[in-house]
């Protein structure tokens, strides 16, 4: 009675994987796709990026996220298939709110982004201002890590804004 007890536990793991595996199976079917996954068009297999700041979190991520989409980022705009140029990258930091001592106790963060795309000299999509915008507090007695929150803020923007430009971008035929 034993042994039958332990092989029916041995056996329900399994049954469990085959069972994870067929979701799996009928889900990639369908046509199911994780978000941020959309097949980029066959003009940006290998896009050269121009950016006013190369070294901003937006052209970090937004470089990654193309990667991962499975471009091939060109250096020079003469082997490139595509040009996608990010003509603006700015994060300005507003004071919305001061204390009784006229020092700063909420920030407002926006993050503002245009981009355009051309192919052989036309252009196939034309210049997109996206923006997003985040408040914060802030405290004098917590100064490094308000400045840490906002570094994360202003890396999650970068996130979300490459997020919507790749979704734009694959929309392009």
């Amino acid at each position: 009675m034993w042994s039958s007890e332990r092989s029916a536990a041995l056996r329900r793991p399994v049954s469990r994987w085959i069972a994870i595996a067929a979701g799996a199976v009928l889900a990639a079917g369908c046509g199911f796709r994780l978000a941020g996954t959309a097949p980029l068009p066959a003009v940006l297999a290998r896009p050269h990026l121009s950016f006013s700041d190369p070294y901003s979190d937006f052209a970090r991520i937004f470089g990654q996220q193309l990667r991962d989409a499975g471009a091939t980022l060109e250096s020079s705009d003469a082997t490139a298939t595509a040009t996608v140029d990010v003509s603006r990258d700015s994060v300005e930091q507003r004071v919305l709110s001061v204390s009784a001592r006229n020092i700063p106790t909420e920030y407002l963060l926006v993050y503002t982004v245009t981009y355009s795309v051309r192919h052989a000299g036309k252009e196939l999509l034309a210049p997109q201002t996206i923006g997003l915008s985040q408040d914060y507090s802030f405290s004098e007695q917590a100064v490094l890590a308000k400045q840490h929150e906002a570094d994360r803020l202003r890396r999650q923007m970068a996130r979300e804004l490459a997020a919507i430009a790749m979704r734009r971008i694959a929309s392009l035929k």
